[in-house]
């Protein structure tokens, strides 16, 4: 199946398209570079520089190749930056992605899996019945900040499409995803911002309390459940996580000692937006993609550490 991957070349996106080429897919790659880097760019694959607001230049890739799916990784993808520039991600995030199912539509796609996001999407969630967490598919989504919404919007639509153009879709809402790649210096997650730190011996920020919980997983288990969706005849939304909440305190503890660092962290106050408690229920992906978290925390925050200091 010849496969386009939009963001590519970033940290999610790239180990997505290592996972699709490991399994004989042929993959091309969309990404601006904004965040993205080519060293993280399968030698396998067909790398594209292109934005997804320039709708001639993605419309060109369609009418060169014959593209049989689009695994839609690309967005800005940060929540606090989402709060200060609204207008900015509806059009990364709402008008490119729309471009895209124009032309997956267009062009007779067979499969759009799309990255949403679990925590933004959730927010703080809510349960007619009570008891939220952890959430699942049927939590009422209750986004906090514009980035969230963005991706929540970008569901109705791709819904929209399915039922007006039967175009199949799997959305996956990710949880906290890190491990290796992850930029701590772009809209990274807070296991790279960590870890960057203390290997650089810098000071760390940690806000609120330190007792937000979130749901931690590895990043190749999220490009497998990529693969699955792709490959899978369902279609619909799934929660990718572990279901296991952790929080910050303890990410913190078991990265400073990966690292050999000492330093106590500074704790600042909490940011607009930010969600106190997350993490998912992923048992529909297990039980309808046989999808299963294979890596387990301090083994992967072992590996990211590693990796960040072979960089």
């Amino acid at each position: 199946m010849k496969v386009l991957v939009t963001g590519g070349a970033g940290f999610i996106g790239s180990h997505v398209a290592d996972t699709l080429l490991a399994a004989g897919h042929d993959v091309l790659i969309l990404d601006n570079l904004h965040t993205g880097h080519l060293e993280n760019v399968p030698p396998a694959a067909t790398f594209y520089q292109v934005d997804l607001r320039d709708a001639n230049a993605v419309a060109q890739l369609f009418n060169v190749h014959q593209i049989d799916a689009i695994c839609h990784q690309g967005a800005l993808a940060n929540v606090r930056d989402s709060m200060n520039n609204p207008v900015q991600y509806a059009e990364v995030n709402v008008i490119g992605t729309l471009h895209l199912l124009e032309l997956a539509r267009k062009h007779g796609c067979r499969k759009f899996v799309f990255a949403s996001t679990g925590g933004a999407v959730y927010g703080e969630g809510y349960r007619p019945q009570g008891g939220k967490l952890p959430f699942t598919e049927e939590t009422w989504p209750q986004p906090k900040d514009n980035y969230g919404a963005s991706k929540l919007a970008m569901e109705f639509y791709i819904d929209l499409y399915k039922q007006n153009y039967a175009l199949d879709y799997v959305i996956f809402r990710y949880p906290n995803v890190y491990g290796p790649r992850q930029d701590s210096k772009g809209e990274a997650g807070v296991v790279a911002i960590f870890a960057g730190a203390m290997l650089a011996g810098e000071p760390i920020n940690i806000t609120g309390d330190g007792k937000q919980q979130r749901d931690f997983t590895f990043v190749k288990d999220v490009a497998r459940a990529n693969l699955l969706g792709l490959e899978s005849d369902a279609s619909g939304i799934f929660n990718i996580g572990t279901g296991v909440p952790t929080n910050i305190n303890t990410v913190y503890e078991i990265l400073a000692a990966a690292a050999g660092y000492e330093r106590a962290p500074n704790y600042i106050p909490r940011p607009l937006g930010e969600v106190l408690q997350t993490y998912l229920d992923a048992t529909k992906a297990h039980t309808v993609l046989g999808w299963q978290p294979q890596v387990a925390l301090a083994d992967g925050l072992h590996q990211t550490v590693e990796w960040m200091r072979r960089k």
